[in-house]
């Protein structure tokens, strides 16, 4: 069974050049998915490309891409799927802008999108691409078993819902402004950002085939890099370069946000960073070299300017 050696060859993976290899794949299928803005009704279709193709890291699509091709997956058989996690993650970013919510102003380097199209607008184009993501799912079934489709949708399902998103984001809004423990912290991050990154792993792994020790490994590893990555968020919030994060810093602070700095401190944080991306790096023991994108996006993820 293969290990981790001494020198792991995804310290010498070209991460770099294999992340924009898939972005550029993901955002091409994306512009195909996403009807044109010459058809009816324009303005929606335009509200949902101005938030879904805006500059992006894709890490929820290229997880799912990387974690089917760990298993010996193909890219054609994810892409779909993989757009669908994008749409997703649009959906629920456009939603947590809204002033009903975090009232923000700028997302990826651009004025958020009930801020262009106004807040009916970016409600329903929200509500279009969440829709849409699982009729992208559901379309798939000429690349994939159809017998692989009926996990998948739930998986994902439970993961945008009560159970993962929609659940984090009610448990966020509740503690704004109030001390928090780290148990509530931790359903916060669980819930709200590890969810649908933990799903995107498990979603490649199920499309390509994955056995059932394949699928455990993958899923483990999905929850140790969600949790690496929302701290890393955190963390960034406060020492980030916002030209590079695309959002005020500080933003979390200044509304009262439960956060791993504001609970443990930034040296902590990190600590607790660089803990859950090693345990992630071990969850990938039982794979070849096949995985190391995934290995590599999980030092990433946490290296990214902590």
């Amino acid at each position: 069974m293969p290990s981790l050696s001494s020198k792991d060859s995804s310290l010498d993976f070209p991460l770099q050049e294999y992340l924009q290899s898939r972005r550029i794949a993901v955002e091409s299928a994306l512009n195909r998915y996403i009807p044109d803005v010459n058809e009816p009704p324009e303005k929606l279709y335009e509200s949902m490309r101005y938030s879904v193709l805006a500059p992006g890291k894709r890490l929820r699509p290229i997880l799912a891409i990387a974690a089917a091709e760990a298993i010996g997956g193909s890219i054609d058989q994810v892409i779909p799927t993989a757009c669908a996690l994008e749409c997703i993650h649009a959906f629920s970013l456009i939603h947590d802008d809204l002033p009903c919510m975090d009232n923000d102003n700028y997302r990826r380097g651009l004025p958020t999108n009930h801020r262009v199209f106004g807040d009916a607008m970016a409600l329903l184009a929200g509500d279009a691409l969440l829709t849409l993501a699982f009729q992208l799912i559901v379309e798939n079934s000429c690349e994939i078993p159809a017998e692989r489709l009926l996990p998948i949708v739930h998986l994902i399902a439970r993961a945008s819902g009560t159970r993962g998103m929609v659940g984090g984001q009610v448990a966020d809004m509740e503690a704004e402004g109030k001390p928090v423990e780290k148990e509530t912290l931790m359903f916060i991050h669980a819930h709200k950002t590890g969810a649908l990154l933990s799903a995107s792993v498990q979603a490649g792994a199920i499309i390509a085939g994955a056995t059932e020790e394949q699928q455990n490994a993958i899923s483990a590893y999905g929850e140790h890099v969600g949790l690496a990555f929302q701290i890393a968020d955190d963390v960034l919030d406060v020492t980030g370069d916002e030209n590079l994060i695309g959002k005020p810093v500080g933003s979390d602070q200044e509304r009262g946000k439960a956060t791993f700095p504001s609970l443990f401190g930034l040296d902590e944080s990190r600590r607790i960073a660089q803990k859950e991306m090693e345990a992630a790096l071990n969850c990938l023991n039982i794979f070849d070299n096949q995985s190391d994108p995934l290995r590599a996006i999980a030092r990433f993820i946490v290296d990214r300017n902590l």
